[in-house]
């Protein structure tokens, strides 16, 4: 065997190594739901439909975790990117108050949310154009400006 291909082996060994050893890293692994303590008063069923469409699993304590949020690294990335939406903006920790809301409508019709990489692995929170414009206003009207 060639010196190359020996090097390769160990390269690739020492990957599945640590491809094994980092799913005992415990951040990621945590898919308990914090319960929903108060809900905003939503202007519709439509908005709060969308909603839960396109920004629940981020912006509220109703997260489903799909099957690839238990295996490191993306579990890092989905745990990361759901406590950073919850810390933004929860609707399910309504009563505290303490959210931006009044730039939802906005991030929405500007498309930059829902972030294009969970569009990836969630094709149904894939907005129209106009499902886009009806949450944005649904957004505005139930959250102010």
């Amino acid at each position: 065997m060639s010196l190359i291909k020996k090097i390769a082996l160990w390269i690739l060994g020492g990957i599945v190594v640590l491809g094994i050893l980092i799913q005992f890293v415990p951040y990621g692994h945590d898919h308990t739901n914090p319960p929903v303590i108060a809900e905003p008063n939503w202007n519709s069923p439509e908005t709060k439909a969308l909603f839960d469409r396109a920004c629940a699993d981020c912006h509220s304590n109703q997260t489903v975790w799909p099957w690839y949020s238990t295996i490191a690294p993306v579990s890092w990335l989905v745990q990361h990117d759901t406590e950073e939406g919850r810390q933004k903006l929860n609707v399910s920790e309504w009563a505290q108050g303490k959210y931006e809301a009044h730039e939802a409508a906005e991030t929405v019709q500007s498309g930059a949310m829902p972030m294009p990489v969970f569009l990836i692995t969630h094709p149904d929170a894939r907005l129209s154009a106009a499902e886009r414009q009806t949450l944005a206003d649904g957004l505005t009207a139930t959250f102010g400006r």
